[in-house]
């Protein structure tokens, strides 16, 4: 009888720990913050920088980056420049991290016992960090990031998809509104 009771505790905590871990990795994840007291009205035009020591992707995923974000500004009435007079600076960097993810199935009879089975395997988190600066004062006036499960093995089309929907989720809030 203590046997049934431990395997059953296993498979109960075992069952915790993947929905647990199934309901984190599966949604996109969007965060922002902004300087208090910002004039964001007074921002029409932005200009694209380099963070330094940021992380960035290969020549097409940074354009594909910056048009998903290019086309969410110039829905806000935003204008993209390389004029040095931009109202703002935008730039991002990108971080990756590998994370053990449980794939876990089971039969059972209540208390009684049953049959279960787990495996692991690594699933990448990608996170992309989008800053905005103005250049009059060199300060920092908005930062948001996304972060979501990466399926390398999807097309670039549906890529594209989930680039631009995370770009929307995070910039929706922009211009933030002032209390």
């Amino acid at each position: 009888m203590e046997v049934k009771r431990s395997s059953t505790a296993f498979s109960l905590a075992l069952l915790a720990l993947v929905l647990l871990a199934a309901g984190t990795l599966s949604a996109q994840d969007v965060k922002y913050n902004f300087m208090p007291g910002t004039d964001f009205s007074k921002y029409h035009t932005y200009k694209w920088v380099s963070i330094e020591g940021a992380s960035h992707p290969n020549q097409i995923m940074d354009a594909e980056i910056k048009q998903a974000v290019d086309t969410q500004l110039a829905a806000k009435g935003l204008t993209k420049t390389d004029s040095e007079k931009a109202d703002l600076y935008v730039g991002y960097q990108i971080a990756v991290d590998q994370e053990r993810q449980w794939n876990a199935w089971g039969t059972g009879r209540g208390f009684g016992g049953g049959m279960g089975s787990a495996t692991s395997s690594t699933i990448s988190i990608g996170t992309l960090v989008l800053d905005m600066y103005d250049p009059g004062t060199k300060q920092l006036v908005w930062t948001g990031n996304a972060t979501k499960t990466m399926d390398p093995s999807s097309n670039q089309e549906k890529n594209m998809k989930s680039l631009n929907k995370a770009m929307e989720k995070l910039l929706k809030n922009y211009p933030p509104k002032q209390k």
